[in-house]
């Protein structure tokens, strides 16, 4: 028996899909074998521009997911919060990240943490693509998005009311 045949009899029903074996071989910048890149969101449930995500480890037995987010030049993730933790290596490229009130340059294999709670937006630079793992709680919230008092918090703050309006530029 393989060692493939043998993890998916011991994890049988227990995995999504895209998970089932015990290795998923590199399949180009940003891809794996067996992993299906999927819609970051709903088009038009919350604004963000050209970001696909992949499940990479979806495990219960983890209690943590493990996904890639691929954001295209010029894109940028929803800005968010919720009441789980995140925790980002950057694999490839950069660009800059909002996590609370920090505004932050991000370059290759950097460590993000974002903590409960705390309002985070990611943001490819204009000429690259931004690769980065985000793990987070297997179990958690849905995002919640800034309502118009969280968002004129925000902009009374001149360093995140210039990072907030590049959006609409």
């Amino acid at each position: 028996m393989s060692i493939k045949s043998s993890v998916a009899s011991v994890t049988a029903g227990k995995l999504e899909p895209e998970n089932t074996t015990a290795h998923r071989p590199n399949a180009g910048p940003g891809l794996w074998t067996g992993v299906e890149p999927r819609h970051y969101k709903q088009e038009g449930s919350a604004p963000f521009r050209t970001v696909s995500r992949q499940v990479l480890f979806a495990d219960p037995q983890l209690a943590a997911q493990l996904r890639y987010f691929e954001v295209q030049p010029g894109g940028y993730t929803t800005l968010e919060r919720h009441q789980h933790m995140h925790a980002v290596m950057v694999l490839h490229g950069g660009g800059r990240a909002l996590v609370g009130e920090e505004l932050l340059e991000l370059a290759q294999h950097d460590l993000i943490t974002v903590p409960p709670l705390t309002w985070h937006q990611f943001r490819a630079r204009k000429d690259a693509p931004l690769g980065f793992l985000c793990m987070v709680n297997t179990d958690r919230d849905r995002p919640q998005l800034p309502g118009p008092e969280e968002l004129d918090a925000m902009l009374s703050n001149p360093k995140l009311a210039a990072f907030l309006q590049e959006q609409s530029a």
